[in-house]
């Protein structure tokens, strides 16, 4: 086995099981509601995602804040210590500062420890589009891969890693300042549904608006048939906001009109969540561009 390690954070959005089979090393965030601080673990320990879904529909507030660069310089340095190189693909710097404080911490552990290679990474991706880019990564990396070979691999893929999704709720983009008031009011009345991508510069951008949820879905797909390399055999990633069964009428679409085999569904963690809400729907996977 190569000898590093891939670090990250937990708005990958993999569930723990998945983690450990990859032998990621995952820095939890941190998230507020109700007034007390939760981290957050892939597992749910403070929480279960049916729970905190409950809450955001009751009204009740979520806030995140930035990672701690301590936090990172001292996971990080918990394997430099042991002569282990460290590669850390991290969180979109379009939707936060996550990668800064990384690459902060890896700037300050390289004169610490100049023999070892501290690999930060800006994937330009977000909940599973970052899950999927770190799920073929660490693959790659069980398969025997340098990391020098899994840094370039990243660096040239992560811009074919598609995002698309659609929200139930167009208030929690509202709060989050992605949609005006008089957007969201409008959508809400008419039942209007955006279709959002994540762009080459790893920011949230609204492509188009369609009436209804069932179509919003439907475009999801529908993107996915113009884009996606060779969809019969590679795996796509599906997150939710607690509507599983939204998920899997995609997951459904995908394999019976694009022939895909496999498809992962997971809850968007709190961190995203609490910005996208409930209801949120999102597909990611390889395509010719985002």
């Amino acid at each position: 086995m190569p000898n590093y390690v891939i670090v990250t954070d937990s708005s990958c959005d993999l569930n723990q099981e998945i983690a450990e089979q990859l032998e990621l090393k995952v820095l939890p965030l941190s998230f507020h509601l109700d007034g007390k601080e939760h981290k957050n673990e892939l597992n749910w320990p403070e929480i279960t995602p049916e729970n905190f879904y409950k809450k955001l529909r009751e009204g009740l507030s979520c806030t995140t804040s930035a990672v701690n660069m301590e936090s990172f310089k001292n996971l990080m340095e918990t394997y430099l210590k042991n002569g282990q190189d460290v590669l850390c693909p991290c969180f979109s710097s379009g939707l936060s500062g996550t990668y800064q404080a990384a690459k902060i911490a890896g700037e300050e552990l390289t004169a610490l420890y100049p023999e070892r290679k501290i690999y930060v990474i800006d994937t330009l991706c977000a909940s599973l589009g970052q899950g999927l880019l770190i799920w073929y990564a660490a693959n790659q990396r069980l398969n025997g891969k340098s990391i020098d070979e899994v840094r370039d691999w990243i660096e040239k893929n992560k811009l074919h890693l598609c995002h698309w999704f659609t929200v139930d709720d167009l208030n929690f983009l509202k709060r989050g300042g992605r949609v005006n008031s008089a957007a969201a009011l409008f959508g809400t009345v008419l039942s209007i549904k955006p279709v959002m991508h994540v762009d080459n510069n790893g920011r949230l951008i609204p492509i188009s608006k369609v009436r209804g949820r069932k179509a919003s879905l439907d475009s999801l797909v529908d993107h996915m048939a113009e884009t996606a390399t060779d969809p019969k055999n590679q795996t796509v990633f599906i997150s939710h906001g607690d509507c599983k069964e939204d998920a899997e009428y995609v997951a459904n679409q995908i394999k019976g009109r694009l022939g895909t085999k496999t498809v992962f569904i997971n809850f968007i963690g709190p961190v995203i969540g609490a910005h996208s809400g409930p209801g949120t729907i999102a597909l990611f996977f390889l395509g010719t561009e985002r």
